[in-house]
């Protein structure tokens, strides 16, 4: 399948409002995974590694889509897994059986860990117990994703005024960024509380067409509330778009509240774009459902 611009009933008449389709790129590779995994494994072929390693938490879009992007490949996968109390729950968890059953091997660390997972002493672990690998950072952001993220704006784009991404490591909007036009102006909208992500994307950044909406990670990663929840599902009954709760729900959440609060001047085009993450979804009810609240449905 391919990307589609699909256009968005606005409040404000005179702004453009448009949601560009990269959910609708893979099935089970979907939106930035699919652009990011794109050159990566590509050079991981070419240099002959018959092995990847990556890293992410219990739910991670990265996670599952590595898993299914290596099988397809050939290429053995192993998820170094945030959370060694997963280890006797992967039958529980949607993403970890994915990513399981597309023959993805687990290391499941505590969360102390984790924090030095890219430490010299710890990939000297890994390379000890797997040997030579493709190493792949938390969340697929490197240049070859970037690379892979720049190809998401196509000439059909370039009419646009603001171009939205979600962020989590910054990669995306990064390559994004790449591509724009001088005069279109790039919103980013992270999933997670602070302010590091700007030094993230000026690693690999050329243009300073961009700023930052920090207003809408409705508590940080991961984090939702029922406002958001009740947000995406009315955006589903509205559109039949489906919209995932931690990264492009939110940016959309925050988008038509900044449209209503005149944030954007009159006659403002903008393009929206769905980073994919669908797959979370069924976690996330699950853990919804523990906490009593209304789940996500996307149902007709």
């Amino acid at each position: 399948m391919n990307s589609i611009n699909q256009n968005i009933k606005c409040q404000n008449d005179s702004i453009t409002l448009t949601l560009k389709r990269e959910d609708l790129l893979h099935p089970f590779v979907s939106g930035n995974k699919f652009r990011k995994l794109k050159y990566n494994i590509l050079k991981a072929k070419e240099l002959n590694y018959d092995k990847l390693i990556t890293f992410g938490g219990a739910f991670s879009n990265h996670i599952a889509a590595v898993a299914f992007a290596c099988q397809e490949s050939g290429i053995e996968s192993v998820g170094v897994i945030r959370g060694d109390e997963l280890a006797d729950k992967i039958q529980n968890n949607p993403t970890l059986l994915f990513a399981q059953n597309c023959g993805m091997k687990f290391e499941f660390i505590s969360r102390e860990v984790y924090q030095n997972k890219m430490s010299e002493s710890f990939i000297s672990e890994l390379n000890t117990k797997y040997g030579n690998h493709y190493l792949l950072p938390e969340g697929g952001t490197n240049k070859l994703a970037v690379l892979g993220c720049e190809e998401i704006l196509t000439d059909e784009d370039s009419h646009f005024d603001y171009i939205c991404c979600a962020i989590g490591t910054g990669g995306t909007i990064s390559g994004i960024m790449n591509s724009a036009n001088p005069n279109q102006k790039i919103l980013g909208f992270p999933a997670l509380k602070g302010d590091f992500l700007k030094d993230e994307i000026r690693k690999f950044a050329k243009n300073n067409n961009w700023e930052l909406i920090t207003d809408y990670h409705f508590g940080g990663y991961g984090k939702v509330t029922a406002e958001l929840i009740s947000f995406i599902n009315q955006f589903y009954i509205d559109t039949k778009i489906p919209l995932d709760p931690i990264y492009t729900g939110k940016m959309v959440f925050g988008i038509m509240n900044l449209i209503a609060n005149n944030y954007f001047p009159n006659g403002s085009k903008i393009l929206m774009i769905h980073t994919g993450g669908l797959q979370g979804i069924s976690g996330m009810n699950g853990l919804l459902e523990k906490k009593k609240m209304n789940k996500i449905v996307f149902d007709e």
